[in-house]
């Protein structure tokens, strides 16, 4: 895991920077502590940070071929890479050393930019080839990894692993998008390829990019796209093991080390099952495993993991997290480089520090929500089709519409009482629908939120239109798997990956994600819908097919997600800290909200009046990344 980040002259053979080139690769010195290298030449610069998990003796980068004429910088793994060694040595290239990157290098050689089609694992690299005059950029099929790149206004290109080696080019023009802005307080985060910046974007999951000099940087070009193509047919019996085998073989491809190995395990059904393949394949090697726990019991799952831990004799290791822990809100900003709303960051960033205390590796259990539908929401979304299918749109928009507008908004009662956004989800159509049921904010309140001013400089854009173009792109029309596409284009790379990335890469930490290995992905994709969400019962399928390896408290209790207490930390000990800075002079001297609408939330969460905890939250880490990230990184007169 590591590093990389580089500049190229689009305009021809101008020298580059050489100092700027090692000032930018080393603000990303935590993703790679081990090493670091440069390669210069006429119209290009690359730079690396390396974290040592593969060859660790000769596995430097930049990596050349033979000759020189290609050159890589890679982040990432290659899974397979030991299976096309002999089939590239086959077609004569030859091999200095054993590491997955050099893998890459032949790869592109041998295949050009098909060469992505070859390989299984997490990656974004990038490629100069001499001889063609071509710089090749590719992002994994999942978006594991990152890669963020801009064009310069002085006909340079830059790109890097992380928003922070961007900042540190003082080409760099910092105009916030406001799409990006109306995007992140709707999401939470802000979807691909946008980024904060107008002058800089990410590379799209399962996209590559080619450049060459004298010509415009081209749109990336897709290679591969999350299928629903019918894989696996029959009874939960005859499905059940077909689905271990498919996890197991995901699991074991990812083991692949030199350094210390673990795993995340939080009591939860996902992490669980990974931990359950890894001691079942290594019986004789106890895996470390590591959680995170907190005194409220709401958000404690630490008695599930540690009965996990306890039937495969885990080497197990706990921290718990107070409920003060928010002295990282600020640090917090300048891991993302860009507002970043997910709470569980705080936690995600715990449990990683504690795991780089005993392991390099760890594997986690992202994506198996994705893959077999379950969240709540999913299940949410399926009542609501059913309504939909029996109603009429018109008489739906004008019954629940009525609905929706006239309940009252209790945050304060229980769940089946609170039932305004689900009349004004029901009024919608499905995607409107879907999109009601996750913004952090929803139309209402951020057309509140923002300033006239603001509104004019939108002209007329909506975060909707992040679904509506993966919506045209679906290759189903199933309703659940159309929704898991829309997650796995937006939330996963967007919300879970990123903060993976950047709060174990914070640690120097390699985390794996086996539930996302592209082949296990397709695989269950091509499930029936009704063998992953079947009677309320999310990932219906998995569960049942782990009965003999977990235990039933862990399958079949509620869903509790990685969460922090934010209502009343923002009633307690953040009371004046939210009041300062969301009433501050940085929110206000954008322009960009309407100051008297933030007052009325500081104002009715503290006093009790009303639950605003996720706008609250939204705001603060905005203000964060104002005052910690862009104003700093202004350039000096």
């Amino acid at each position: 895991m590591c590093g990389v980040v580089g500049i190229f002259d689009l305009r021809g053979q101008r020298a580059i920077d050489a100092e700027l080139l090692h000032r930018m690769n080393e603000t990303q010195f935590h993703r790679g502590p081990d090493e670091g290298g440069l390669h210069h030449e006429p119209g290009l610069g690359l730079g690396h940070r390396r974290l040592s998990i593969i060859d660790l003796s000769t596995g430097q980068q930049p990596l050349c071929n033979e000759d020189g004429s290609v050159v890589v910088v890679f982040n990432g793994e290659i899974y397979n890479f030991q299976e096309l060694v002999p089939e590239l040595q086959a077609l004569g290239h030859v091999f200095r050393t054993h590491s997955d990157t050099e893998v890459i290098v032949h790869g592109w050689e041998a295949w050009g930019a098909a060469c992505v089609q070859r390989f299984r694992g997490m990656f974004a690299f990038a490629i100069w080839d001499r001889n063609q005059q071509t710089l090749f950029l590719a992002r994994d099929r999942l978006g594991i990894k990152p890669l963020f790149y801009a064009e310069l206004d002085n006909g340079l290109f830059a790109f890097s692993s992380e928003l922070k080696a961007l900042f540190a080019h003082p080409n760099l023009a910092r105009d916030l998008d406001p799409r990006a802005v109306e995007d992140y307080f709707a999401f939470g985060y802000i979807p691909d390829p946008r980024t904060i910046l107008k002058s800089a974007h990410k590379l799209r999951p399962g996209h590559t990019l080619s450049l060459r000099a004298g010509q415009p940087v081209p749109a990336s070009v897709a290679y591969w796209d999350v299928p629903f193509t019918p894989t696996a047919q029959g009874s939960d019996a005859e499905l059940a093991p077909l689905v271990i085998a498919q996890l197991r073989a995901a699991v074991d491809s990812h083991l692949i080390s030199e350094v210390p190995l673990g795993a995340f395990l939080s009591g939860g059904v996902d992490s669980s099952a990974v931990v359950a393949m890894m001691a079942q394949g290594a019986p004789n090697s106890p895996v470390n495993t590591c959680s995170i726990g907190f005194s409220d019991p709401r958000y404690n799952e630490t008695e599930f993991a540690a009965q996990v831990a306890q039937r495969y004799q885990t080497n197990h290791y706990v921290e718990q997290v107070e409920p003060d822990d928010f002295e990282l809100i600020d640090k917090l900003a300048t891991l993302y480089d860009e507002p970043y709303a997910d709470s569980s960051a705080i936690p995600t960033y715990r449990v990683c520090a504690l795991a780089r205390q005993r392991v390099t590796v760890a594997l986690s259990g992202d994506g198996g929500d994705e893959a077999f539908a379950g969240y709540r929401r999913h299940r949410w979304h399926l009542k609501e089709e059913a309504v939909r299918r029996w109603l009429p749109q018109g008489l739906r928009r004008r019954v629940f519409g009525f609905l929706g507008a006239v309940y009252p908004k209790l945050d304060w009662a229980p769940r089946f009482l609170r039932a305004k956004s689900t009349f004004q989800a029901l009024a919608r159509n499905s995607l409107e629908g879907y999109f009601q049921s996750i913004s952090f904010l929803n139309d209402t309140q951020r057309q509140k939120l923002f300033s006239p001013h603001f509104r004019r400089e939108l002209n007329g854009y909506h975060a909707i239109e992040v679904f509506e173009q993966h919506a045209r792109r679906a290759p189903t029309q199933d309703p659940l798997s159309f929704i898991q596409y829309l997650d796995f284009k937006t939330y996963l790379p967007g919300d879970i990956l990123t903060k993976v990335d950047r709060a174990s890469m914070a640690h120097a930490l390699e985390v794996r994600v086996p539930l996302l290995d592209h082949q296990f992905v397709e695989w269950v994709c091509g499930l029936p819908p009704k063998s992953k969400l079947r009677h309320g019962v999310g990932k219906f399928i998995l569960k049942k097919a782990l009965e003999p390896h977990l235990p039933q408290a862990v399958l079949y209790r509620a869903k509790m997600g990685f969460s922090v207490p934010l209502s009343s930390w923002f009633r307690g000990p953040l009371k004046q800290r939210v009041h300062d800075a969301l009433l501050g002079p940085t929110l206000r001297n954008t322009g960009i909200f309407e100051m008297r609408y933030i007052e009325s939330l500081v104002h009715e969460h503290q006093s009790g009046v009303g639950e605003h905890s996720t706008a609250l939250w939204s705001l603060l880490m905005f203000e964060a990344f104002l005052r910690k990230v862009l104003q700093p990184a202004q350039p000096a007169p």
